[in-house]
């Protein structure tokens, strides 16, 4: 692990592979550390550049007082990857990092070459619904929502076998105002129209049993950017990564080489 600083934030960061390699960046979801890219990692080619961080708020990153906005999760990310020479990347955003990939795609087109959004949307879940959320991790700590979160995060069988107990693990001892934060910084995001305008390769993946951000919901963002592929994961959460692993590096290994990713190093 390296700890980055941007001139803003110190971010914790995670490489793998050749640095003259083609980079993929990965970005996770809402209370969730870099380590639940662990199991993807480990089945991806070794020709690619890889690298993970730790979203503000978040794991050994930096948690500034909260609110955030998504604008600051994004110069986040645009600052990270001025500062490790990044360019034409693939930016694998799940879930708030799935915002973060699509405002980064609008604003750093010269970063990114291509996009994977697994369970996200330009616009996820009501204001009143965040704060509510903000406000029972400020009263009642992480512990007050994990339950609920793994229940709609992955299927009932893969928690009776305790699949989620790593992770659930993970969101209890994330920071609740950094939590807090991140939420804030969904509940003020509204992509839609920046979003409509992108025109880079992209592959958008929906779990069957994401209760999240359900099939129905992240297939109409596929349908808001002109070619994109979509494509279903049948048997798999809010976090196919951790759930189903393999047929997440699958997927994600087909479209590096169908865009030709890393062929022009």
């Amino acid at each position: 692990m390296a700890r980055i600083e941007t001139g803003q934030i110190g971010l914790n960061v995670v490489e793998s592979g050749p640095a003259d390699g083609a980079a993929v960046v990965f970005a996770g979801a809402l209370g969730t550390e870099l380590a639940i890219w662990d199991a993807v990692w480990a089945l991806l080619p070794d020709r690619f550049r890889l690298i993970r961080y730790d979203m503000r708020g978040h794991g050994e990153s930096d948690c500034p007082a909260p609110p955030y906005a998504m604008g600051a999760l994004v110069r986040d990310a645009e600052a990270l990857l001025d500062r490790l020479e990044v360019r034409d990347a693939v930016f694998v955003g799940l879930s708030v990092g799935g915002l973060v990939a699509q405002g980064l795609a609008v604003k750093r087109m010269d970063q990114l070459r291509a996009l994977v959004l697994s369970g996200t949307a330009p616009k996820i879940g009501t204001k009143a619904g965040w704060q509510a959320r903000i406000e029972a991790v400020r009263t009642g700590g992480m512990g007050a929502i994990s339950d609920a979160l793994m229940a709609r995060w992955f299927a009932r069988g893969f928690r009776e076998a305790g699949g989620d107990a790593p992770i659930r693990a993970m969101v209890e001892r994330q920071d609740p105002e950094g939590y807090a934060g991140v939420c804030a910084a969904i509940a003020g995001t509204d992509f839609i129209t920046p979003t409509s305008g992108l025109r880079l390769p992209t592959l958008v993946l929906a779990g069957t049993e994401d209760r999240d951000t359900p099939p129905d919901l992240v297939r109409a963002l596929a349908d808001l950017i002109p070619g994109s592929r979509f494509a279903l994961l049948r048997g798999a959460g809010h976090v196919p990564c951790v759930d189903s692993a393999a047929l997440f590096a699958e997927n994600l290994t087909q479209f590096l080489t169908a865009i030709g990713h890393g062929d022009e190093i």
